[in-house]
C-alpha cells in the first residue's frame, strides 16, 4: 500500500521506520512545510508537498497517515477523507467531540474509514490485561492504578504542547494513553473526578491525579504528570482482583495469586523497530500500524481502536 506520511516531527519518523518493516508497505510521498521537513525528506529520498491535495494529484495514495501536531488534525483528517483515502490519525483525533464526530462523518460520507492511533491497543501488556480481566483467572477486578509520568516537554517545536488550545495539555496529550486503555478494559466509566497542581507562574496543571468510578465497585485511578524535575519517562499500571493481582512495570507483566503462585507473563515483541523516539526499542507501532494497514485493505474498521470509544474518551476528557 502506498502512504502519504503528513508531519514529519518525532511521531511521523517513527510511523516512517516502522513502515520500512511493514512489507507490502510503501511511504510513496509526504507533506511538510519547513526547512527541518524538507531536510528529512531528502533524507529519506521521498517527495515532499505542501499539501495533501497536492500530493494525491501527483502520487498514487492508498492511505493518508496524519502525524501532525494535535490542533492540525481536524482540518488535514477533512482534506484527506475528500481525497476519499484512508486515514490513519495519531492521538487525540481532537480536543472536542463535535469535531471529532464530524472528522468521523466526514470519512464515512466519502466511503472511507478513520483510524486513531492509539498505540497502547498494540502493545503485549496491555493484550495481556484484557486477557486476565476476559478470563477471570483471578476474579473479578476490584481497583486499578495506571500512573503516566514525564519531565515537562519542552522539546516539543514552537512549544505547542504547552498551548492548551493546540493539544490539550496533559489530559489530551499523555492520560489520554491510559484512560483509553481503562474505557477499553473495564468500560466507559461512571464517574469521575480529579486534583491537579502547579507550580507558581505555571500556566498549565503539571500533575493530574484522576478517580474513576464505576456503578460496578470498581474504582480506578490515574495519575499524570509533566514535572518540572528531570525525572526519566514512567509508565507503569496494577490491578487488583478478587484472588490476585496484575502488575505491570520495568520488570515487565507478572501475576500474583493469592495461593502463592507467581506467574511472569512474556511481553517480548518478537520483533522490535528502534522508533527514534523516547520509548527505545520495540514492537508497539509495527503492531499499530501493521494492523491498522490491514484494516485499510479491507475498507473495515478497526476493532482495537473502535469509532464508538474514541468519542467515549474525547467527551471524558473535554468535560473534565
Amino acid at each position: 500500500m502506498n502512504i502519504l506520511l503528513v508531519g514529519l516531527g518525532g511521531m511521523g519518523a517513527c510511523h516512517y521506520l516502522n513502515y520500512r518493516q511493514i512489507e507490502g508497505a510503501h511511504v510513496a510521498a509526504c507533506v511538510g512545510r519547513t526547512d527541518a521537513d524538507r531536510e528529512k525528506a531528502r533524507a529519506w529520498n521521498l517527495p515532499v508537498y505542501e499539501s495533501i491535495a497536492q500530493a494525491c494529484e501527483r502520487e498514487a495514495i492508498d492511505v493518508i497517515d496524519i502525524c501532525a501536531p494535535t490542533y492540525l488534525h481536524k482540518p488535514l483528517v477533512l482534506e484527506a477523507a475528500a481525497q476519499r483515502k484512508h486515514v490513519i490519525c495519531e492521538k487525540p483525533v481532537a480536543l472536542h467531540l463535535s469535531d471529532a464526530q464530524a472528522m468521523y462523518a466526514a470519512a464515512e460520507a466519502n466511503g472511507v474509514q478513520l483510524y486513531i492511533a492509539q498505540v497502547l491497543q498494540f502493545t503485549r501488556e496491555v493484550e495481556t490485561l484484557r486477557e486476565v480481566v476476559r478470563d477471570r483467572r483471578y476474579g473479578r477486578p476490584l481497583d486499578a492504578c495506571f500512573e503516566r509520568l514525564s519531565a515537562c516537554p519542552k522539546w516539543s517545536q514552537g512549544g505547542w504542547l504547552l498551548d492548551q488550545e493546540k493539544s490539550g495539555l496533559l489530559p489530551f496529550d499523555l492520560h489520554i494513553h491510559d484512560l483509553d486503555v481503562i474505557v477499553s478494559v473495564f468500560g466507559k466509566p461512571d464517574g469521575v473526578t480529579y486534583t491537579s497542581c502547579a507550580g507558581e507562574g505555571r500556566a498549565y496543571a503539571e500533575q493530574y491525579r484522576f478517580q474513576y468510578a464505576y456503578e460496578s465497585g470498581l474504582h480506578v485511578c490515574a495519575e499524570a504528570a509533566w514535572f518540572n524535575a528531570a525525572i526519566p519517562f514512567t509508565a507503569r499500571w496494577r490491578v487488583y482482583f478478587e484472588r490476585g493481582m496484575l502488575i505491570c512495570d520495568a520488570n515487565g507483566v507478572t501475576g500474583y495469586a493469592a495461593d502463592g503462585a507467581v506467574t511472569r507473563f512474556d511481553v517480548t515483541d518478537p520483533v522490535q523497530v528502534d522508533c527514534g523516539i523516547n520509548l527505545g526499542r520495540n514492537g508497539w507501532f509495527l503492531r499499530e500500524l501493521t494492523h491498522l494497514l490491514d484494516c485499510a485493505k479491507r475498507g473495515a474498521p478497526s476493532p482495537l481502536v473502535p469509532r464508538a470509544r474514541v468519542l467515549d474518551v474525547v467527551e471524558l476528557l473535554e468535560k473534565l
